[in-house]
């Protein structure tokens, strides 16, 4: 939960709907094929469906109230990843920001599989 003070009260969003932004921005990219999810029992990478993509995102909420976030991604076969990776971080620093009004400090993905 982020709480944002300012003249005229408090505002608290949720994490579900940060996620939820978070995911959405990324999954848009061209390239990207979905969130990705690292399963504790098997080891394996899984890609995750729409209403699941919130378990591929990680947020942390900064002493200065700004937003951390990691991204864990599976993109297609034979795309140029480091442009991909800063696309993403654009796209979700700026749906972010202009969704919630929160100040993203970093923004960091990791591409956990390549799909052909």
């Amino acid at each position: 939960m982020i709480k944002l003070e300012n003249t005229l009260g408090d505002v608290s969003i949720s994490s579900a709907v940060l996620t939820n932004i978070t995911g959405a921005a990324a999954t848009n990219c061209f390239g990207v094929k979905g969130m990705a999810y690292r399963s504790m029992t098997d080891g394996l990478v899984h890609l995750l469906r729409r209403e699941a993509m919130g378990k591929g995102v990680g947020l942390c909420a900064n002493d200065d109230g700004s937003l951390s976030i990691e991204l864990h991604i599976v993109v297609d076969h034979g795309v140029n990843i480091a442009e991909i990776c800063r696309s993403i971080m654009h796209e979700v620093r700026y749906m972010v920001h202009k969704s919630t009004g929160v100040t993203v400090q970093s923004v960091d993905v990791y591409v956990d599989s390549i799909v052909m």
